[in-house]
């Protein structure tokens, strides 16, 4: 039961890494932007969440659906006033952009937070699990981040299937020129689809 366990945590882990890369592959594939910084701005969600946690002592919960539309907002501002004029320039230009975003970051979370770990106290929920066999037990975090991450792979998919700006944001990932030419703003669209990567990656944060 050893490897059923192995797969089992594997899968479970597997969510997590499917939040991580929903919004990279949502900017690279309708902007065309490889972000270096996606990973820092995953750990900024998070110490922006421990700041509210701290500051108002709300549940974790509610945490995440006060900071995941922040960072939705930043991604629309972020995409319009920094990463269009950067792609207006040079598509590589973005690369240096993302990355000095990257190091300013790490190095203001450094100065902010030091070099300590913190955790969101979840209580007795960091270490209860489902036992589902004597030899296989599934942890409540991990289930949890599972279902958060097949939930809004699922909603993403019917929002990009069957909205009007999803059908936009489809059309202008397949080809710019062409949703230019059949009216589509692809700067307010750009905007739309790098907010809803920052909000995804607020969430995995």
């Amino acid at each position: 039961m050893n490897w059923v366990n192995a797969i089992v945590q594997g899968i479970m882990l597997g969510g997590l890494y499917a939040l991580f890369a929903c919004g990279l592959s949502i900017l690279f594939g309708v902007v065309r932007v490889v972000n270096l910084a996606h990973g820092d701005f995953a750990v900024l969600a998070a110490y922006l969440a421990l700041v509210v946690i701290s500051t108002t002592h709300v549940p974790v919960l509610l945490a995440v659906i006060i900071v995941a539309p922040l960072f939705a907002v930043l991604g629309y501002v972020g995409q319009r006033l920094v990463i269009q004029r950067s792609l207006d320039v040079s598509p590589l230009t973005t690369l240096l952009v993302t990355f000095g975003l990257s190091v300013v970051i790490q190095n203001a979370l450094l100065v902010f937070f030091s070099a300590d770990s913190h955790s969101f106290d979840v209580g007795a929920l960091i270490s209860a699990s489902l036992r589902v066999t004597p030899e296989l037990s599934i942890g409540y975090v991990s289930l949890i981040i599972f279902v958060t991450a097949v939930v809004l792979l699922i909603s993403l998919q019917l929002f990009l299937s069957n909205t009007a700006i999803g059908r936009q944001i489809r059309a202008a990932a397949d080809d710019q020129e062409a949703a230019r030419i059949a009216g589509v703003d692809t700067r307010h669209v750009f905007g739309i689809a790098a907010a809803i990567a920052f909000g995804t990656v607020a969430i995995a944060g």
